[in-house]
């Protein structure tokens, strides 16, 4: 007689300590401030200060996704070889916020040729933003989300992953509500400042806060070994469903990526909305309840059976994003879209968690960030931007022709995401990890 596997529909769910709600929910949030200033505030920045060419904010974007990738690869490995996350965590997020403060002070003087101005501006806030990426990656990505996994267990990552979905809508309702104002006045040094020190703070509150888990392992060879211990064609054969997870989330991300660095240019530029501030603190709201909610959902149905629904979800939205045009009908969709994006995106990390090596915890942070942020952070903007100047919609701003979003970055982006089908399908005929976390 065969033994049931599904799981119960009204199964009691485990409890999560309190503290480590406190450490995902304070932690994660003030690292989602800093990435909510580098991944969108910072191209308005650019384009506000600097240049409105898109393939510098794609240059931007992409050269930042290569350098956290880079770090959260040595940090992953090493934190998993000292069977250590808090100290990278604690001086992590204090070198983090102390470069983000740096933002501002960035900008283009008089008194040069034009050229050489925004030339020089262009490297040194690309540098800057590669500098900054490998800090704020090594806390959060590397060593905060190995934290993660090793507090958390199959049966709660689905509430906890919802959770931290949550988190980056959060953070940007927070800058857009209190914040934002700060940037239109072009006080952007104060901007950049606040976030920078907060962050910075929190590197500190951490160093007292976070607890290792006392059962970390460690892998058996060297850290070399280690490092590139995920790039090995043997290793992608032993563990397939963990691969197979992790090219989903590339396709999702990368979708994101088509038209999330130009959303609030989109809005303010094209759609010519001043109150964008208040579609984007609905939109998250709304889709902040959305994952929340749907993070139990998730825990009772399966994680991987939510993929698609999921992503059908927000491909809705990004269809209707091209439609539309009015403040409510943004709203209504934007939240659609955002909704399901954050669905999508908690189900896969929950299924990656859960796929992921018991002994390899740290080195798998890098991996995520070759396919989450590497993959889809250099080619998702360069296909935004080659839509948008294809599109060629400008406008007149003091005398000079500007470029600006166009709608079709949505359905560019549904196209995109339409492929996340190949790799969920292909999830059925896998096993489930045997030695995963």
């Amino acid at each position: 007689m065969s033994v049931p596997t599904s799981v119960p529909a009204r199964v009691r769910l485990p409890r999560v300590p309190a503290r480590t709600w406190w450490v995902v929910v304070l932690v994660g949030f003030v690292g989602q401030l800093a990435w909510t200033v580098e991944n969108m505030y910072l191209n308005v920045f650019v384009y506000d200060t600097i240049t409105t060419d898109p393939t510098v904010i794609a240059v931007l974007v992409a050269a930042s996704a290569v350098a956290a990738t880079l770090s959260t690869m040595l940090v992953g490995a090493w934190s998993d070889r000292v069977k250590r996350r808090r100290p990278f965590i604690a001086v992590g997020y204090v070198l983090w916020g102390l470069t983000t403060a740096t933002f501002g002070f960035v900008q283009p003087s008089a008194g040069a040729a034009a050229a050489q101005v925004v030339g020089t501006a262009v490297v040194a806030i690309v540098l800057l933003d590669c500098v900054m990426s490998v800090f704020g990656s090594g806390a959060n990505d590397a060593a905060f989300n190995a934290w993660v996994t090793d507090a958390t267990t199959p049966a709660d990552r689905g509430r906890v992953d919802g959770v931290l979905a949550v988190l980056p809508l959060m953070s940007m309702l927070l800058v857009f509500g209190l914040l934002d104002g700060l940037t239109q006045a072009g006080e952007w040094k104060l901007f950049f400042g606040i976030i920078g020190l907060a962050t910075a703070a929190v590197g500190v509150v951490a160093w007292f806060l976070v607890r290792d888990a006392p059962g970390i392992r460690t892998p058996s060879d060297g850290y070399l070994r280690a490092l590139v211990h995920g790039l090995r064609p043997a290793t992608v054969r032993a563990h397939p469903r963990l691969y197979t997870l992790l090219v989903a989330w590339a396709i999702i991300g990368t979708s994101s990526q088509v038209f999330f660095p130009y959303l609030i240019i989109y809005i303010q530029r094209y759609l010519q909305i001043d109150g964008y501030a208040i579609i984007l603190g609905s939109v998250l709201t709304l889709a902040a309840v959305i994952s929340v909610v749907g993070g139990r959902v998730v825990d009772r149905i399966g994680k991987t059976r939510a993929i698609l629904p999921a992503v059908g979800f927000m491909i809705v939205g990004l269809v209707g994003m091209f439609v539309v045009r009015d403040m409510l009908s943004v709203i209504a969709f934007g939240t659609i879209m955002m909704g399901g994006f954050m669905l999508s995106t908690a189900s896969l990390s929950a299924s990656v968690r859960d796929a992921t090596p018991a002994d390899r915890v740290g080195m798998v942070q890098g991996l995520r960030m070759i396919f989450i942020v590497l993959i889809p952070m250099v080619i998702g903007p360069f296909i935004g931007s080659a839509v948008i100047i294809g599109a060629n919609e400008t406008y007149v701003d003091l005398g000079i022709v500007k470029q600006v979003p166009t709608p079709w970055i949505f359905p560019a982006a549904a196209v995109v995401a339409l492929f996340v089908v190949i790799p969920v399908l292909a999830l059925r005929r896998l096993p489930q990890e045997v030695d995963a976390a």
